[in-house]
């Protein structure tokens, strides 16, 4: 290794050229960015409206509606173990 830099065999001078050319293009592309105009945001949404129906009410509702499925979640007895 000699220490030199070699990309593509070019001097130091052309490599401190191709840098300062990236360097100016990317300010320059970047000036442009900042330069168009974004478009503005979308409108504040109305906060969502609370459901009028609490949890309590809806397992009521549920139980009413499907009344073997309420013991379905208890555990079984020692008696039930045939079942």
């Amino acid at each position: 290794m000699t220490g030199k830099p070699l990309l593509f065999h070019q001097t130091a001078e052309q490599l401190r050229r191709v840098a300062a050319r990236g360097g100016r293009a990317s300010a320059r592309n970047r000036r442009a960015r900042l330069r168009t105009t974004a478009p503005p945001p979308p409108p504040a949404l109305p906060p969502p409206q609370p459901h009028p129906e609490t949890t309590a009410a809806a397992i009521a509702a549920l139980e009413a509606q499907f009344p073997w499925l309420s013991q379905m979640g208890l555990r079984p007895t020692k008696g039930d173990e045939n079942r």
